[in-house]
């Protein structure tokens, strides 16, 4: 059996920045355990690549401060690694009247929340910036960039490894056994111990704080979103990235037009409720997924109050004319033939149990247990600071050494 003075569970970018705090913070031995064969296999592999700035987070949330802080340390981080990060900024774009409570909300959150060169721009102003995006106004936002998500993770591990900590692939945790000298994890690769467990499994984690024994007091719902990409000689219709003024009522931020680091352009995503909580297609679905939301009181509370925007979403995930048009919004001259299918990612929700859709990170602690149950974007944005935390937190609570 191995042993470990922490292990924490979940391959992803929380994760991995979370076991790096810890080699870096303290004097504890650290194994992570990743279920898939490879890092960053859901959630963190398919992230669009946005370094977020902080513009839409409540000022004083974990989110916002998190953010803000995370920002700054990841183009610091990638600079340091030489993993390529562009300061490419943003636009978010108000298209009706309407929109222009909540742009000015989001500029008054922006200014609380310190981004720097934060401005509102005219009509001309946009054009000057996209071209081809038409609105009645717009925010320009400096401190937003683009990166490869998935290399800035290999980077966080290769730092995990460098420092003495291990890495296990192919180690899905079945069962956590509490025992007087700590806690005894199985996995298929055999038993892991350890004095202390942290929680990182993302689209698993409520079912991981179960395992350990502790009531998550809510739910993972897995909500897909769908992209299309641009095809190459469309290219130019986007010079860096081109947002829609949110929905405030969600925690999604409408289909918007993304520059990736690796080259091309990604339109998306949309947001409808997958069937698998791993489930990437279309036809994707899983019995005990949809039984674990189906079945849970605060899912149906939420359906009641959001079915129209749902059926809206399945209906724009199956007919490519309505995408487009939620797009032409933004760039009246896309046309169903500039695009292509791309990929699609799995964004691990938390669920209250009144239906609410929780919007701030969530953190729970058990004795000897952290769980991190609620870390959707902008977490990989913020996971350097998220690790910070994490870290601090658990050489408060498990009496762990700082390192000499």
């Amino acid at each position: 059996m191995k042993q470990s003075d922490v292990i924490v569970i979940g391959g992803g970018i929380v994760g991995l920045a979370t076991a790096k705090a810890l080699v870096e913070q303290t004097g504890a031995s650290v194994r992570l355990l990743e279920k898939e064969d490879r890092l960053s296999a859901h959630q963190t592999g398919n992230n669009s690549g946005v370094i977020h700035s902080g513009l839409y987070y409540k000022t004083g949330s974990l989110k916002a401060r998190n953010c803000v802080e995370g920002r700054e340390l990841l183009y610091r981080f990638c600079e340091e690694r030489g993993i390529p990060a562009q300061r490419c900024g943003k636009v978010v774009v108000a298209t009706r009247q309407d929109e222009l409570p909540a742009m000015e909300e989001l500029e008054r959150r922006g200014g609380a929340n310190g981004l720097e060169g934060l401005r509102r721009i005219s009509p001309a102003e946009l054009r000057e910036i996209e071209p081809h995006t038409h609105g009645i106004t717009g925010l320009f936002v400096p401190a937003t960039g683009i990166v490869d998500y998935i290399r800035v993770s290999q980077a966080y591990a290769d730092v995990v490894r460098e420092r003495g900590g291990e890495i296990e692939l192919r180690s899905r945790v079945t069962k956590i056994e509490a025992r007087a000298d700590g806690l005894t994890l199985e996995t298929p690769a055999g038993e892991f111990h350890c004095h202390h467990l942290i929680n990182c499994a993302g689209l698993q984690s409520d079912r991981v704080a179960r395992l350990g024994g502790v009531d998550p007091q809510l739910r993972i719902v897995p909500f897909r979103g769908e992209y299309y990409e641009l095809r190459p000689e469309r290219h130019g219709l986007v010079h860096n990235l081109i947002y829609p003024v949110p929905d405030a009522r969600f925690p999604f931020l409408g289909v918007h037009f993304t520059r990736m680091i690796g080259g091309g352009v990604e339109a998306g995503p949309n947001a409808v409720l997958a069937f698998k909580r791993e489930g990437y297609h279309k036809t994707s679905f899983n019995l005990k997924d949809i039984a674990s939301f189906a079945c849970y009181p605060g899912f149906w509370k939420m359906a009641l109050k959001f079915w129209p925007m749902g059926v809206g979403e399945y209906y724009r995930s199956f007919v490519k004319g309505a995408f487009v048009k939620a797009l032409q919004r933004l760039i009246p001259e896309i046309e169903a033939g500039d695009l292509i299918p791309g990929g699609a990612g799995v964004r691990a929700q938390a669920l209250e149990p009144a239906g609410g859709l929780s919007d701030d990170f969530r953190i729970r602690q058990a004795p000897h247990q952290i769980h991190v149950l609620n870390a959707p974007s902008p977490a990989a944005t913020a996971s350097l600071a998220i690790g910070r935390s994490i870290a601090r937190m658990a050489m408060e609570s498990f009496s762990l050494p700082a390192r000499q």
